[in-house]
């Protein structure tokens, strides 16, 4: 371990035990201070949380400490998530000695070989994770009030549950019906997000079934997810290789792939296997188009996947790039000729038969994509993927249905019925838009019974946490909250347009989960939790018991002061203390309780409530964060719907995504102990912006450790100093407590729009660059050591939301008044504001940095470096110019707006020269510099390479500077160097 980092990690356990003692982060309602509710996803504690847990949890608990420095009374509560299959399905695998688990478990997990008996128990393995991930948070210094803390599996919060579900149910929210769920074959329940190898959310889409028949009657299900282009069919496709069956499907005979069969067995009453065959013995078969009354044959595919719906696909090559290349594979080689010719199929059936006309495109489109992106195989698999997808989406936006689409359908029909028959393809079908039509051509192969409905796990294969992998079950007379609800929905799009998102993008992300949500089963057969009331055996899953838990934060802590029990908290009781409803002498007669504590729980959440900032990682945007959006508004009044919704991405370990497979995940108090705390926190923070994964490396965490030294170092540095104010601030002196102005705003704004990383850059990179720059030029004097204390002193404050244990070791060693967690945030000072000195300091630095530009070429060491600077009037036209270039204006336009102001004729060529120089120069600068130009006067660039000569020198490596304007440079200096002198960009010579 390095040495620094062990130092760091027992200033953490000091400062720790201080914040313990102090009971420092208790937040009790202070009416005299505005509050800030600020609350994070609680954890599962079915395993150690790894570094990439502790991402939001740090985020959150940042931005927590910000709000107490600026005055807010910080309310940072947790929990722990028992609920649902993933601790249940943990320790049975330890019980059945799962050897992949239990080698996890001991070797990267760090768990005893000894404790491994005990995790064999549901909660026994529950209460172990909690405790270690709680001692985590601890140690990671999250400034959280353990005060409030629970588990789902509390008798006081299934109370709390009961409640929430008896509210959806009043107000007709919840449902009993049948709806497709994901599904666990193994443990018949339905699964969600949380019950899922690594939380994937199982998503359910509706293929149509457009049932194609034999001479012998049998049905051959296509499935699509595109019933529009049923009228463009050439042929059916089955993959020769695969297993296919014939079934008795509800009293009809079916023929699908074998794994289909299973499947439409949990969304059908009676599916019976006849027998079994191969995919290469339907080859040739002719089956009917019920759309058209054409008779299209079976031809074989390799792309169609026989795990994707029925394992029959519909070939539409005018319209569907696989089956347009598939095709193009089969007419072009000898050996398809063959196969067609075997099989009495002629070439001129296969012709692609256009029936959608899409903007941009031509007669065929399929046949137009394939050619223009060069694909040339069926097996070019991901081009091909490409193309599907960007015509497809064309075809639904801007496609309409050809009119001669009429002429197409049910042929095969006497003209006397048919006539009739095509009615509804004339008004439905024909010239109307892809989704329009979609949806009339689906209805309508229903009406004259030709088509059903399968549905299909579309981000397969998703597994259940025991391994299993998830169906698809029509589940019956079952409980669904039902966020299909469209007055739910409006109201949810309410609430979520009254909130701040952050980052801003999310947004749209949202409101796109809002419109697809639909009804969601809310209970299991198996896991922990709360029984449903009206439901005996079924448990609420988790991810809707876990929607509101925040209000519950708000008096759990008061319930166990006054030892409520939980029989005394009715639904009367949460009535009365999260809504305001009923009276409460009359809830204090049924539950015994006393009128003055409902009154002190209320004014409780009164004052906590609504929840300010909600912070999870972005996986649950399409489940839990919306879920919380609907669930609130559909509970609470609208002056309690959450204010914000704070979004973060991931954490990768050294590029790749952590999971146990690859075996490189690392738990978070491992990580604490290698490199500390402060490190984790602030390499967490300054790894990525907010929505970006962060990549945590050795090297990033040593790069924050030795940032983390230069700063301790630093301070110790100042406090051994003799200090005395000055008299009179020196250039350097004006620069950096300019600058520190500069950083309080730009850290500051950072801070409140959650660009955590451009915080921690600037004040673990950029303020200590500053300090490093302001001692090379005003050395360690005692007035130096006075501005440097005064930086350091409001430095520290700043960097201790992102890392804590640090700040309060250099605070003290300051001689700051009690903790730096609940120090003031500091004041802008506007007088201390000096542009002209920030500028001074820019000009050398890019002086500087020119000059080594020059050096990197020339082959010898020279001793003289020339500077020639321009008039000072010159920066006049900088100032209009650099305002030009902030502004956007064209060059042409600035050009003729300083020609415009010159009277002589003989001038104009050399001012028009001066004015484009000048405006190519202004947008080359940094939005920084060009700000200080504007704010600052014409700089005197002599006086300021004579006061910062040496620090020129020395940077350069030369033993004399000369300074000379344009007018003193002539003769001395080449006439094209003068010439190309302009104002921040003195021309520069070497002897």
């Amino acid at each position: 371990m390095n040495e620094f980092a062990e130092l760091l990690v027992k200033i953490a356990d000091k400062w720790r035990a201080r914040w313990e003692e102090a009971k420092v982060f208790e937040a009790d309602p202070n009416p005299e201070k505005p509050k800030f509710f600020v609350t994070a996803a609680f954890p599962y504690p079915n395993s150690p949380q790894h570094i990439g847990h502790g991402r939001t949890y740090t985020i959150a608990d940042v931005y927590a400490r910000y709000k107490r420095l600026r005055g807010f009374n910080v309310l940072f509560p947790m929990g722990f998530h028992y609920t649902g299959t993933p601790i249940i399905t943990m320790a049975e695998a330890i019980a059945e000695g799962d050897k992949e688990l239990i080698d996890i478990m001991v070797n990267v997990y760090g768990v005893p070989k000894e404790d491994l008996e005990k995790l064999k128990d549901p909660l026994q393995l529950a209460r172990y994770f909690h405790e270690d991930i709680k001692a985590g948070m601890k140690e990671m210094g999250y400034s959280i009030d353990w005060r409030r803390e629970f588990t789902t599996v509390d008798p006081e919060f299934k109370k709390f549950v009961v409640w929430q579900f008896e509210r959806l149910r009043s107000k007709g929210l919840l449902t009993r019906g049948t709806h497709p769920v994901g599904w666990c074959p193994k443990h018949e329940m339905p699964v969600g997000m949380h019950d899922t190898k690594n939380d994937v959310e199982p998503e359910i889409g509706e293929f149509t079934l457009i049932k194609f028949i034999d001479d012998e009657g049998r049905v051959y299900p296509a499935a699509t997810l595109r019933p529009e282009t049923v009228f463009g069919v050439t042929n059916v496709w089955v993959n020769p290789r695969a297993e296919y069956v014939e079934v008795d499907v509800d009293g009809e005979r079916w023929v699908v792939s074998k794994r289909a069969a299973f499947k439409l067995r949990y969304q059908r009453r009676r599916v019976e296997v006849i027998r079994e065959l191969k995919g290469e013995e339907l080859l040739g078969k002719r089956l009917l188009n019920p759309a058209t009354g054409r008779k299209v044959p079976i031809l074989p595919a390799t792309f169609v996947d026989p795990d994707t719906a029925t394992g029959i696909v519909m070939s539409v090559p005018a319209h569907a790039p696989f089956d347009y290349a598939a095709l193009r594979d089969l007419l072009e080689s000898e050996q398809g000729r063959e196969l067609l010719e075997k099989l009495g199929v002629d070439s001129s059936e296969l012709e692609p038969i256009p029936v959608i006309s899409v903007r941009g495109y031509k007669e065929v489109p399929a046949k137009q994509i394939v050619e223009d992106m060069g694909i040339t195989s069926q097996e070019q698999r991901k081009l091909l993927e490409e193309a599907t997808k960007k015509l497809y989406s064309d075809e639904y936006h801007h496609g309409v249905m050809r009119s001669d689409i009429i002429g197409l359908a049910l042929r095969h029909l006497p003209e006397e019925y048919r006539r009739y028959a095509i009615a509804a393809v004339k008004a439905w079908i024909a010239e109307k838009p892809v989704p329009e039509a979609r949806e009339a051509t689906k209805k309508w192969l229903e009406a004259i019974g030709y088509a059903d409905i399968m549905y299909e796990v579309m981000n397969k294969p998703v597994y259940c946490r025991c391994g299993t992998e998830i169906v698809v079950k029509v589940l019956e007379d079952q409980w669904f909250i039902n966020y299909g609800d469209p007055e739910w929905k409006k109201l949810a799009r309410e609430a979520l347009a009254r909130m701040r998102i952050v980052p801003p993008e999310m947004r749209e992300e949202f409101e796109k989960t809002i419109d697809w949500l639909h009804e969601r089963a809310c209970a299991r057969t198996r896991g922990l939790g709360t029984e449903l009331p009206w439901a005996k055996g079924w448990i609420i899953e988790s991810l809707s018991d876990s929607t509101i838990y925040m209000a519950f934060y708000t008096v759990i802590h008061k319930i166990r002061k006054y030892g409520l029990q939980p029989e005394q908290l009715t639904v009367n009781f949460w009535d009365y203390v999260l809504l305001g409803s009923g009276d409460p002498k009359k809830v204090s007669k049924e539950t015994g309780i006393p009128v003055e504590v409902l009154k002190e729980l209320r004014e409780e959440f009164e004052y906590w409530y609504p929840l300010d900032s909600r912070h999870s990682a972005r996986d649950l945007v399409p489940n839990h964060l919306t879920f919380f959006i609907f669930n609130h508004a559909a509970i609470f009044p609208r002056e309690k719907w959450p204010r914000q919704i704070v979004v973060n991405g991931l954490v990768l370990l050294a590029g790749k995504k952590m999971s146990k497979s690859l075996r490189n995940i690392i738990p978070l108090r491992k990580a604490i102990r290698v490199y500390s705390p402060d490190v984790m926190r602030a390499s967490l923070i300054v790894g990525a912006e907010l929505l970006q994964d962060v990549n945590f490396t050795h090297g990033l965490a040593m790069s924050v450790l030795g940032r983390l030294q230069r700063i301790y170092d630093i301070a110790k540095s100042v406090v051994s100093l003799e200090r005395r104010r000055p008299e009179q601030l020196t250039l350097a002196d004006r620069w950096l407590l300019s600058r520190l102005q500069y950083h309080k705003e730009r850290v500051t704004n950072a801070y409140e729009n959650l660009r955590l990383r451009e915080a921690g850059i600037i004040l673990l990179y950029e303020m200590v660059e500053d300090v490093n720059r302001y001692l090379e030029v005003r050395g360690t004097t005692p007035e130096a050591a006075w501005v440097l204390r005064k930086y350091l002193t409001e430095w520290i404050v700043m960097l201790s939301p992102i890392t804590p244990f640090i700040a309060e070791e250099l605070w003290q060693m300051l001689g700051g008044e009690g903790f730096v967690s609940t120090a003031k945030w500091p004041k802008i000072e506007e007088e201390l504001r000096d542009p002209q000195a920030e500028l001074a300091f820019q000009y050398v630095r890019r002086l500087v940095d020119d000059a080594r530009d020059i050096l990197r070429v020339l082959k010898s060491k020279p001793r003289v470096m020339k500077i020639v600077i321009v008039p000072r009037e010159e920066w006049s036209l900088l100032k209009k110019a650099v305002t030009a270039a902030s502004e956007r204006k064209p060059q042409r336009e600035f050009i003729q707006e300083v020609l415009a102001e010159v009277d002589d004729p003989k001038l104009r060529k050399e001012v028009a020269m001066k004015a484009r120089k000048l405006y190519e120069f202004a947008m080359s600068l940094d939005d920084y510099t060009r700000r200080l130009i504007a704010e600052a006067e014409a700089l005197d660039e002599k006086h300021v390479i004579e006061e910062l000569v040496g620090v020129i020198q020395k940077a350069v490596g030369v033993e004399k500077i000369e300074v000379m304007e344009t007018v003193e440079a002539e003769g001395k200096v080449p006439p094209a160097k003068i010439k190309a002198a302009l104002p921040m960009r003195p021309a520069i010579v070497f002897e």
